[in-house]
């Protein structure tokens, strides 16, 4: 194994950790709630949709602070490294507190939206206006995991994110049980886990020298770029998702529980690969500023660990075709919907590996417009897709034609992009 794989292995497999960890708080939560009863938990579900999807839009605080740290890291400029980290870490804080507001402001309206039933708007209400509580928190984790990656640290973040869930799982039981809080328990728990995460990172941040005065507005600029063209991208990529489902559900009920099955095997294998993206973003943005010609090694080595990576899990689909659907579902009508779509994932899975790594390498490169610009193009290709499979009644086997389709397009001009590309500005 060569210098360029264990770079690799060092940065990827704490990443998977903290990927697989990061779910947990709303895993726990969801287990201690639901022994309150269908109406606490049907309020938490509400509200954790709300919570996440309020706060999928700050991801760009990781995607655009990686590069940034990484490239002035990899020139020798540790203090243009910190400097960055620090502009970070103050636009979450300002983010954090906006956002919090915000929720605070329009919890009642935002759940009301959701549909929310009588007998549980005020506990969903309520567990949103505490939730929220955490925002600052959220937005620092979420900027100093980016910090880190740029230091090439993945083991930090791995270490904090878990430490931050076994507390959640810790205070859960004893807030909502032991102090009779119910479902505001839950929520306190959270924030308070949370928080208690982001001040470690926090602190750990500042002794480094990574966190000083407030920078001014001017210098967080870039940031809030490309916040703008990540939201493009996230909302190009979510509306594609969202209409495929609409679109299974309109060929029917077993159609549609089938395609909820395949999408969580889906997400599972995103999780995994996506470690390999945030290699891609850490050790191809420090080349960058080290040595461009290492950089185009590096992510040419990342690519082919993602095309491996993809092969492998393929493999694994194979084998796991009957056992894996039957972990979500025993209804055969379902089961039976599932193996008709089975092989299209099987199919798929190795050209997704290689579009998580381009989407990595990219992000390295601070190609945040272009990402957006292929994301918008696909999820077009794909919707088109969508509903010509209702339209010409090719079924759900259709529609995750239009799901690999997608991503083929994605690949395509990935690939166009990379063969062309600069990795160095």
């Amino acid at each position: 194994m060569g210098e360029l794989d264990r770079a690799i292995l060092r940065l990827a497999v704490p990443a998977l950790g903290a990927l697989l960890v990061e779910p947990l708080v709303s895993v726990v939560d969801t287990a201690f709630v639901g022994r309150l009863g269908a109406g606490p938990l049907a309020a938490l579900g509400i509200t954790t949709a709300l919570f996440g999807l309020f706060f999928v839009v700050f991801n760009f605080l990781a995607y655009a602070t990686t590069p940034r740290v990484a490239y002035a890291l990899g020139r020798g400029d540790r203090q243009t490294a910190f400097r960055r980290a620090s502009e970070a870490l103050w636009l979450a804080l300002i983010l954090g507190a906006l956002a919090t507001l915000l929720l605070e402001l329009f919890a009642p309206l935002l759940v009301q939206l959701m549909g929310a039933e009588p007998a549980i708007f005020q506990d969903a209400t309520r567990y949103l206006r505490l939730r929220a509580l955490a925002g600052p928190a959220v937005l620092v984790m979420t900027a100093a995991q980016g910090v880190y990656r740029g230091l090439q640290d993945t083991q930090t973040p791995f270490k904090i994110a878990l430490f931050a869930n076994v507390l959640n799982a810790l205070l859960d039981p004893l807030f909502i049980f032991g102090f009779g809080l119910g479902l505001a328990g839950a929520a306190a728990a959270s924030v308070l886990a949370q928080s208690l995460g982001a001040w470690i990172f926090f602190q750990r941040l500042r002794r480094l020298g990574a966190f000083g005065p407030f920078p001014g507005l001017r210098p967080l600029l870039p940031y809030l770029r490309v916040g703008g063209e990540m939201f493009v991208r996230t909302l190009s990529l979510v509306g594609a998702i969202t209409i495929a489902a609409a679109v299974a559900a309109r060929i029917g009920v077993v159609a549609m529980a089938a395609h909820q099955v395949l999408w969580q095997v889906w997400l599972l294998l995103a999780m995994g690969l996506d470690a390999l993206a945030i290699a891609a973003q850490a050790l191809v943005a420090k080349y960058r500023g080290e040595d461009p010609r290492k950089a185009r090694q590096a992510a040419d080595r990342l690519l082919f660990w993602g095309l491996v990576s993809g092969v492998l899990l393929a493999l694994w689909l194979i084998v796991l075709a009957e056992p894996l659907p039957r972990l979500f579902t025993p209804d055969p009508k379902v089961l039976s919907a599932v193996r008709e779509v089975w092989p299209v994932v099987v199919l798929a899975t190795p050209l997704n590996a290689l579009v998580f790594v381009w989407d990595g390498i990219f992000m390295a490169a601070e190609r945040f417009r272009f990402l957006a610009g292929a994301m918008v193009l696909a999820a077009l290709v794909g919707v088109l897709c969508f509903f010509g499979a209702l339209a010409f009644g090719l079924g759900l086997v259709g529609v995750w034609w239009g799901m690999a389709a997608t991503n083929a397009v994605r690949a395509l001009t990935q690939a166009w992009g990379y063969y062309r590309a600069r990795l160095v500005p």
